[in-house]
């Protein structure tokens, strides 16, 4: 039996792009002979998931997890080749434990998971992102999944008392604003909440597209567009699309907190997309 190193197994790594243990388990296995372990590889799929990897995965679909309680969500986006397994069940239900993992343990290992699937469905599979949302003091955590799961949000709406997180219209405020993220796609809560310099390119790009204007007006012309800007992509100033856009998000919120006799606060929210651009 050959002796197990580390160069041993960083071969086997580099001829098959699998995993560092799942090398040294095929390697003991075969008691050192590589291209022995080679074949152990290939037979439990971790091979041919490498020999995949360089396939593009533009399709997809987010799932999300909700700890009971919901105080503590997660949301995935997990990429596949074709749309034809991004509708298959046992792709979707192992997106739907991949969020389930995580939200348990974060830093949890899903590669065995991945793997499992790339060798069912004959796919590259990724598992692109995810992000969690745990509350803060009092409220809730909701998800939504809009339908074919190429959209999915979470939310964290605050509450000043406890009792008003069970209260029905608070909880209807939250299922509603998951709704609103998903159809109208904010970038911030808050025009506060913005980064600056996206505020800044704002102001650069309707000053430039103004500059033929008198100087007086130039200001005037800024501001304006600024504020178009803020309703179309900061989520308090949006019109809240479940009432026509006739009022906004913020008002609606200001009405549902008036009814319950509390503070109510949108605090954060998630929103994926199926390939998106997204940065991290």
């Amino acid at each position: 039996m050959s002796e197990i190193t580390a160069a041993l197994v960083g071969k086997l790594r580099e001829m098959t792009n699998a995993g560092l243990m799942d090398c040294k388990k095929a390697l003991t296995e075969s008691k050192g002979d590589l291209n022995l372990a080679v074949d152990i590889l290939r037979k439990r799929g971790v091979a041919a998931a490498a020999k995949r990897a360089s396939r593009e995965t533009k399709e997809g679909i987010v799932a999300q997890y909700i700890q009971p309680g919901a105080r503590l969500g997660v949301l995935v986006e997990v990429n596949c080749e074709t749309d034809f397994v991004a509708k298959n069940e046992s792709f979707r239900a192992f997106c739907d434990e991949v969020a389930k993992t995580q939200a348990g343990d974060p830093a949890a290992d899903c590669e065995a998971l991945r793997t499992a699937v790339v060798a069912k469905t004959g796919e590259n599979i990724k598992i692109s992102r995810s992000q969690r949302l745990e509350v803060t003091g009092n409220g809730l955590i909701a998800g939504y999944i809009h339908t074919g799961a190429k959209i999915g949000v979470l939310v964290e709406v605050g509450a000043g008392k406890e009792a008003t997180v069970g209260n029905d219209d608070f909880k209807q405020l939250v299922r509603d604003i998951t709704l609103q993220i998903a159809a109208a796609s904010p970038i911030a809560v808050s025009r506060e909440q913005l980064d600056p310099a996206v505020v800044a390119k704002e102001k650069e790009i309707a000053a430039e597209q103004a500059k033929n204007k008198p100087p007086q007006a130039v200001a005037k012309i800024v501001e304006g567009k600024l504020e178009k800007f803020y309703q179309s992509f900061c989520l308090l100033d949006q019109g809240f699309v479940k009432q026509n856009s006739e009022i906004t998000v913020k008002e609606h919120a200001a009405a549902v907190a008036k009814r319950v006799g509390d503070d109510v606060a949108i605090r954060r929210f998630i929103r994926f997309q199926v390939g998106e651009v997204f940065s991290g």
